[in-house]
């Protein structure tokens, strides 16, 4: 189903749906609009230059993501700092390497911009049966906004490893941007990737990921900073039996544009993938898109899919869009569901926490750490769920007390 919802003060917009079918179901798609007909190459030219009326394009602010799809960028821009665990290598190769592009192709023009540009690659690696004896950290960093970058990233997690890479995006930026994650026959790896851009970034980051036989890949997506970010996970089993765990937080301030558009590629049989998104929106002009395909092929089968996001929005003048769409063409599935829902306060946890002397803008505090604490718990790394349990404080910590839940 595709819905796009944006609250109003009179109350909830939700979709919810839990689907198992006997034949082959396309739910919520556009003809001709299917994630199997979408082009994709590594050539900048076979993508147009979007105007806006481009599915993939369609929420964005294309004006002031321009400067990323110019042909020739080939600025650094950024710097990347690797500090590994003693288990994981660490290389910069040329664009060159036949490790690159392996994950898959771009599928839209910043990503083909971002690829073309890109001289050098920051490769990850985790040797076979190897288990890392601590997070892997990747510090992307920016230094000004005048520049446009281009930086890629591969993190290779060889067969039978265990791992977790935490990528930290800071500072000032105009960046595009690929992230490839190979899993593996086997492998186990969580990716983390937090957006903490200064004020005035533009970021596109393209990720794209492959994951083999019977591995596993939890990958979440955090953003806070920036004037606009747009991150576009792709996943696809490329092996039986392979999972995945999609999760994202997001929290958007008066003018900032956060997008995240998904994509799940369900193109063999026996895998399994859960999607989980949630974001918080406060001040004029803030704006959260959110768009999760999944596409189950018709040899796909005994698929297991679910996709959840859930908008909260905290003041007047914010808007979420939220686009699940599900396309089966098998009826051979565990199961497929989605679910989409926007709103504002649940006036019943308020009325509760205030029942119990919580002072009201407490009370509303404690209802936005409720409605992140389960997600960031599946994060499942206690120094980065502090982390961004304090950065969600900090966010409050901006309104006035009589701006929290304004237009209730």
């Amino acid at each position: 189903m595709s819905t796009t919802a944006q609250t109003s003060p009179e109350g909830l917009v939700t979709d919810h749906s839990r689907a198992v079918t006997d034949g082959a179901h396309s739910h919520g798609a556009v003809p001709g609009s299917s994630r199997a007909e979408r082009a994709t190459s590594f050539e900048l030219d076979d993508f147009a230059v979007p105007t806006g009326r481009e599915e993939e394009w369609r929420f964005s602010p294309v004006d002031r993501i321009a400067p990323l799809f110019a042909a020739g960028i080939t600025s650094t821009g950024v710097q990347t700092t690797v500090v590994a665990a003693p288990e994981v290598t660490v290389e910069i190769v040329d664009r060159a390497d036949a490790r690159l592009g392996v994950a898959g192709k771009p599928g839209d023009r910043a990503a083909a911009a971002a690829w073309q540009g890109a001289q050098e690659a920051t490769v990850v690696t985790i040797p076979a049966n190897a288990v890392a004896s601590q997070v892997t950290s990747v510090r992307i960093e920016g230094s000004s906004t005048d520049d446009v970058a281009s930086a890629h990233l591969l993190v290779h997690a060889k067969e039978h490893s265990e791992s977790i890479v935490l990528i930290d995006h800071l500072g000032a930026t105009t960046l595009t941007q690929t992230v490839e994650v190979v899993a593996e026959a086997g492998a186990h790896v969580t990716i983390v990737a937090i957006h903490d851009w200064a004020d005035g970034s533009v970021h596109n980051g393209a990720h794209r990921i492959a994951i083999g036989r019977d591995a596993t890949v939890k990958h979440a997506v955090v953003t806070f900073g920036g004037d606009v970010v747009r991150v576009t996970p792709d996943a696809t089993f490329t092996g039986p039996g392979g999972e995945v765990e999609m999760l994202g937080l997001y929290f958007a301030d008066a003018g900032q544009h956060q997008e995240h558009r998904l994509f799940v590629d369900h193109a063999v049989e026996k895998c399994k993938s859960r999607v989980t998104y949630k974001g918080a929106l406060q001040g004029d002009g803030a704006h959260a898109v959110w768009v999760g395909d999944v596409l189950i092929r018709a040899n796909a089968e005994d698929t297991d899919t679910y996709e959840l996001n859930r908008n909260l929005i905290l003041t007047d003048g914010a808007r979420a869009d939220s686009v699940p769409n599900l396309e089966i063409e098998t009826g051979l599935i565990e199961g497929a569901g989605h679910a989409s829902a926007t709103g504002r306060f649940d006036d019943e946890q308020l009325f509760y926490l205030r029942s119990r002397g919580i002072p009201e803008d407490e009370a509303r505090r404690l209802v936005v750490r409720g409605f992140f604490a389960d997600l960031i718990h599946q994060i499942g790394i206690p120094e980065i769920e502090e982390r961004l349990l304090e950065h969600i404080e900090a966010e409050l910590d901006e309104l006035a007390p009589h701006e929290l839940g304004a237009g209730k």
